[in-house]
């Protein structure tokens, strides 16, 4: 059985290593494990995985942040996958600094990634796993925050909380997103 594994983030070495990007650094995580490498092809950056009876398609769009939609659909269709395959790994600001949440359905929540996701498949029925990346700004300095580096407690921290989300893409290709959220939620 497939599974699209898309990490949401910005293209460019301007946005390497920023809290936006979690999402490649998840996949990129991912794809690390498994021993496979990126090649870009249309619309991003793909990886293929195996994970026991699963294969892995890691995404990572090169349609920049806001026209994540594009590369999901293209990638959905290509591989004629149904959306319950889907699943897009986000960054969140509001969830404290490594925290992570596996949903199937829900809202943007003011994300424009997720918002052109759910605009282009004209649906908000899709999993989402959600990294928390704290919110520690000040009003008016979001966009600065989001595209900043993580300062460097966070960096010591960040390979574990990784290395788990990793761990939740895994559990939702093998046992599914109820599973997945009742052991990792």
């Amino acid at each position: 059985m497939k599974f699209l594994i898309a990490g949401l983030g910005n293209t460019g070495p301007e946005y390497l290593g920023t809290r936006h990007n979690i999402g490649f650094r998840v996949v990129n995580a991912a794809a690390e494990e498994g021993g496979v490498a990126f090649t870009e092809m249309r619309y991003g950056a793909v990886a293929l995985r195996r994970v026991k009876n699963a294969e892995l398609i890691l995404l990572k769009p090169n349609t920049f942040m806001n026209l994540s939609g594009l590369a999901v659909r293209y990638w959905l269709q290509k591989e004629n996958l149904p959306v319950e395959r889907l699943l897009i790994v986000v960054d969140d600001i509001s969830l404290p600094f490594g925290t992570l949440r596996l949903k199937p359905k829900g809202s943007a929540a003011g994300h424009n990634g997720l918002r052109h996701i759910e605009e282009t498949l004209g649906t908000q029925h899709y999993n989402r796993l959600r990294f928390g990346i704290g919110n520690s700004f000040t009003p008016g300095r979001q966009i600065d925050y989001v595209l900043g580096q993580f300062d460097p407690k966070e960096l010591e921290q960040l390979p574990a909380h990784v290395k788990k989300a990793s761990e939740m893409v895994k559990s939702f290709c093998l046992a599914g997103a109820d599973a997945t959220m009742n052991l990792y939620n």
